[in-house]
C-alpha cells in the first residue's frame, strides 16, 4: 500500500479546498470538506490533490475517464459533489467518516463498468470514491498467489502475471478494462470459468473498510462477510481495497477459434445443436456464441450471424478431433484455429488484434463489444430451447427498432457444475446450460431514440420468458438491470434479490444487518439490512 509525506499547514489546505467549492449545496459541501481537512491536518497538501469538485478544471475528465456507458454521462445526469481518488486507506476512512457525518452517499468505482451507472451516479447528494490510484499488485509465482488492489483493471493484472510467467493466469473477464473490484464483487466470469470457476471462487483474503472505518482482513471480518463480498454485488457492505487471489495453471499454448455462420448457412440448427453439446464439453473448453445482424451477401437484406467462439487449453491437434467427435456439425478445420499464449488470447478474442500486450494497460480503451450507449439484460437457460424459439429471436433482432443488437450465449458446465450454489453469493451453478446476455446499443447522434431501443430490448426479454429459468427468473448481478426491481421504488427487495442471488439473498441480508445496520452503503440494488 502507498505511503504519503506531507508538510503544508491546515490554513493552506483550507484555502485550497474553498477555492474548489461551488455554491450549490454549499453548507453540506463545505462542511464535508472542512471535515476532511480536520482529519488530515498533518497530511494536507497531498490529500488536497486527490479531491475534485465541480469547479476544479480536472473534475470532468476524472469523472468521465471511467464511464463506459454514456447513457449515464449526459447534461441531465446527476453529478457528485466531490470525487475522491484516494492514495491510501486513511483517505478512504476519512471520506467514509465525513460522508456519514454530513449525510452524503458514497459511490465506489473501480473500472466504471456498472451497466446501470450505479458506481458513479446517484439521485441524492453523493461523493465518488474512485479507486483509480489503488492499482498496486504483488505477484508471487512460486506460491501462485497475488495481492491486487481493487482499482486495477484486469488487463493490468494479466500483464503483470505474464511478465513473470506465461503459464499462470487468473480466471477474470475477457474485457480487459473491467475493474478488479467490481468483477470480483459480482462473481466475475471469463475464459477460464469452466476450468477454474469464477474470479470470486479464487479469492484467499481481502483488505476491507467498513462503515465505521475499520480495516479488516479475512480473519478479522469473519467468514460471513468474507463470503458476502465475493459475489454479493458491489456497494453494499463497505469498500474492498485489495484482494489476495489464487493464480491458476494454463498451458504454454492454447487454441482459439471464431467461426461465423449466417441463417443461410444453417446458423439456427447449429445454435440449436450447440446448446446440447457445449455444456458437456471437457472443462478445458470455453464456448460461447455471439449473435448479431449484418447485410446478407446473397440479397443485401439484413440477416442474422452466429459466431461460435472457443478457447481450448491445449494445442490444435488435440482440439480438432475433439470437436469432430462432439460437434461435427460445425465443420471446424485446422485453418479456423489459432495457437497462441493464454495472455495473447485475451487480445485476439477481445477483438484487439495487431496490438502489443501493452494495450492491456490502457484503461481508456473502449471495448468493441459494447456501443457507447447501451442497455443490457441477462438470463439463464436450464432446458434446450426449440428451434422455433430461435426463429422468434431472429424476427425480433431483425426489426428496425432493434438498432445494433447483440446476444451472447455463454456455455456453463465444467467446474461451474461442481461448485455448490451456496459456496459464494453467486448461485448460478449446476443445472444451467448457458447464460444469455442481451445488448442493444446506439451512437450519440441517435440518442434521441434511446427509449425506442430500451423498449425493444424489454420486449425481447418478455418474449424469452417461456424459455429461460423460472421462480425466480435468474439474472447476473454484474449485468446490472434496474428493470427487475429497485430499492425504494415500491418493489420488495425480494423481487430483484432472488433473481440475482436465489436463496443466498437471505444470508446476504443477514450479513448486511451485522456489518452495516444503518445502511450507509446503499444504492438502487444494494443489499438491504432487512427484508422489504
Amino acid at each position: 500500500m502507498k505511503s504519503l509525506h506531507y508538510s503544508m499547514s491546515t490554513f493552506v489546505f483550507v484555502v485550497m479546498i474553498f477555492s474548489l467549492s461551488w455554491a450549490t449545496s454549499a453548507d453540506t459541501h463545505e462542511d464535508f470538506l472542512h471535515c476532511l481537512s480536520s482529519i488530515h491536518s498533518k497530511e494536507l497538501s497531498s490529500f488536497s490533490k486527490v479531491i475534485y469538485t465541480q469547479r476544479n478544471s480536472s473534475y470532468s475528465s476524472v469523472l468521465e475517464a471511467s464511464i463506459h456507458n454514456f447513457r449515464f454521462s449526459t447534461p441531465t445526469t446527476p453529478r457528485p459533489l466531490v470525487i475522491i481518488t484516494p492514495l491510501n486507506a486513511s483517505h478512504v476512512q476519512a471520506t467514509i467518516h465525513c460522508s456519514r457525518k454530513h449525510g452524503l452517499q458514497i459511490r465506489t468505482r473501480s473500472g466504471g463498468h456498472d451497466f446501470e451507472g450505479l458506481s458513479y451516479v446517484s439521485e441524492v447528494p453523493f461523493v465518488i470514491v474512485d479507486l483509480v490510484n489503488f492499482r498496486s499488485m504483488d505477484v508471487d509465482v512460486e506460491k501462485r498467489v497475488a495481492w491486487v488492489q481493487s482499482g486495477a483493471i484486469v488487463g493490468e493484472l494479466y500483464y503483470r502475471i505474464a511478465e513473470k510467467s506465461r503459464t499462470l493466469a487468473f480466471p477474470g473477464a475477457l474485457c480487459h478494462t473491467v475493474g478488479v473490484g467490481g468483477l470480483i464483487s459480482g462473481g466475475g466470469y471469463g475464459l477460464l470459468f469452466r476450468k477454474y470457476g469464477l474470479a470470486a471462487d479464487n479469492i484467499i483474503d481481502a483488505q476491507f473498510i467498513d462503515a465505521n472505518g475499520r480495516i479488516l482482513d479475512r480473519k478479522s471480518m469473519g467468514e460471513d462477510l468474507f463470503w458476502a463480498i465475493r459475489g454479493g454485488g458491489g456497494g453494499s457492505f463497505g469498500i474492498v481495497l485489495a484482494w489476495k487471489i489464487k493464480l491458476v495453471l494454463v498451458p504454454e499454448t492454447v487454441t482459439i477459434f471464431s467461426v461465423s455462420r449466417t441463417l443461410e448457412q444453417n446458423a439456427t440448427k447449429l445454435l440449436h445443436r450447440w446448446q446440447y453439446v457445449a455444456p458437456n464439453f471437457p472443462d478445458d473448453i470455453y464456448s460461447s456464441v455471439a449473435v448479431s445482424t449484418m447485410n446478407s451477401t446473397q440479397d443485401g437484406n439484413r440477416t442474422v450471424v452466429a459466431t461460435f467462439i472457443s478457447l481450448f487449453l491445449g494445442g490444435v491437434n488435440e482440439l480438432i478431433p475433439l470437436m469432430q467427435e462432439r460437434f461435427p456439425e460445425l465443420g471446424l478445420v485446422k485453418e479456423d484455429c489459432t495457437e497462441t499464449s493464454w495472455v495473447e488470447s485475451i487480445l485476439l478474442l477481445g477483438q484487439v488484434p495487431n496490438e502489443t500486450l501493452e494495450i492491456l494497460l490502457d484503461r481508456s480503451f473502449r471495448s468493441p463489444f459494447l456501443s457507447p450507449f447501451f442497455k443490457s439484460k441477462s438470463d439463464y437457460v436450464k432446458k434446450p430451447m426449440p428451434e422455433l424459439a430461435f426463429q422468434g429471436i431472429w424476427s425480433q433482432i431483425l426489426q428496425e427498432e432493434a438498432g445494433s443488437p447483440s446476444l451472447n450465449f455463454i456455455s456453463y458446465g465444467g467446474k461451474m457444475a461442481e461448485i455448490s450454489e451456496t459456496a459464494t453469493p453467486f448461485p448460478h451453478r449446476i443445472g444451467n446450460l448457458y447464460k444469455i446476455n442481451y445488448n442493444v446499443g446506439w451512437q450519440e447522434e441517435d440518442n434521441m431514440n434511446s427509449q425506442i431501443y430500451i423498449n425493444w430490448i424489454r420486449k425481447l426479454y418478455s418474449y424469452m420468458n417461456s424459455f429461460v429459468s423460472k421462480s425466480p427468473r435468474e439474472a447476473y448481478v454484474n449485468y446490472r438491470d434496474l428493470d427487475i426491481g429497485m430499492n425504494g421504488d415500491g418493489d420488495t427487495s425480494y423481487k430483484w434479490g432472488r433473481k440475482y442471488f436465489k436463496k443466498n439473498f437471505d444470508r446476504l441480508v443477514y450479513v448486511k444487518r451485522k456489518i452495516d445496520p444503518e445502511n450507509f452503503f446503499k444504492h438502487e440494488q444494494s443489499i438491504p439490512p432487512r427484508f422489504s
